[in-house]
């Protein structure tokens, strides 16, 4: 009998727990699906801009469409390196590798296609019963798994106005990339 009940207890455990897993590796791996196509998308923007505009701003106080570029970069880092990943945050303010300065297109795509990749492959490597571990942001609650949304919106939210900045310089923004 207690044998009957050890493995009706281990059988009821199971199907309770590998559901659970299943669910949360198919989200790292939808996740990443849609990161990839993101990294597409947004270098496939910074190259279609000529470099004479990258320092174009919509009005004096927005970022040009450089700074953009490289602050989807920066916040790239700090949401996947540091909120899910547990690395200290880099300054915004001391930070250079996120900073325009005097880098050229070529860089600055060159960064961010540095840190798409860095962040896929922490993200690969993600625990994901961390998924539901919350954490402080900006005074909220959020679980990680919220982190990871939070990720791909910032990264479209800028990208967007990247986008408006092409049109207002007369540029066809690329194509739509779906799933991302």
């Amino acid at each position: 009998m207690k044998q009957l009940f050890i493995l009706l207890f281990f059988l009821l455990f199971n199907s309770v727990l590998f559901p659970t897993i299943a669910q949360q590796n198919s989200f790292v791996e939808d996740f990443i699906e849609r990161l990839e196509n993101s990294q597409k998308y947004l270098i496939l923007v910074a190259e279609t801009m000529p470099e004479d505009k990258y320092n174009f701003k919509a009005t004096p106080e927005s970022m040009s469409f450089a700074e953009n570029l490289l602050h989807i970069g920066y916040a790239m880092d700090w949401h996947s390196q540091s909120l899910l990943g547990g690395r200290p945050s880099k300054d915004w303010k001391t930070d250079t590798i996120y900073k325009v300065s005097n880098k050229s297109k070529k860089e600055m795509i060159a960064t961010i296609e540095k840190t798409f990749v860095e962040t896929k492959n922490l993200i690969k490597e993600f625990d994901t019963t961390q998924l539901d571990d919350e954490l402080d942001y900006f005074g909220l609650n959020r679980s990680k798994r919220q982190i990871f949304l939070l990720l791909s919106d910032h990264i479209t939210h800028h990208r967007a106005q990247m986008l408006v900045y092409m049109r207002l310089n007369g540029l066809v923004p690329p194509r739509y990339v779906l799933f991302q």
